[in-house]
């Protein structure tokens, strides 16, 4: 971060008057480790890493309805 300027500005005292204690995160870049938020911390790292994969294999579910819908044809279609 770069060197802060002098003053406060707004939205710093609107933080700091909504949140104290987020307001000196903010600034010290560094919270202290709980199981709650490492638990939030791998919540989030798993929720991105399936979008990730969901994203780099866009096509395996319109695969995978496609050789469903196919294997459903021929169901009907030796059924009958």
């Amino acid at each position: 971060m770069a060197d802060r300027a002098p003053w406060t500005s707004p939205s710093d005292l609107a933080e700091y008057a909504f949140c104290p204690r987020a307001h000196y995160y903010r600034q010290h870049r560094t919270a202290p480790e709980t199981s709650s938020s490492a638990a939030g911390v791998r919540t989030h790292e798993r929720r991105l890493s399936s979008e990730r994969w969901r994203d780099e294999h866009a096509g395996a579910g319109w695969l995978a309805l496609g050789v469903g819908l196919g294997l459903l044809a021929l169901a009907v279609y030796l059924w009958h």
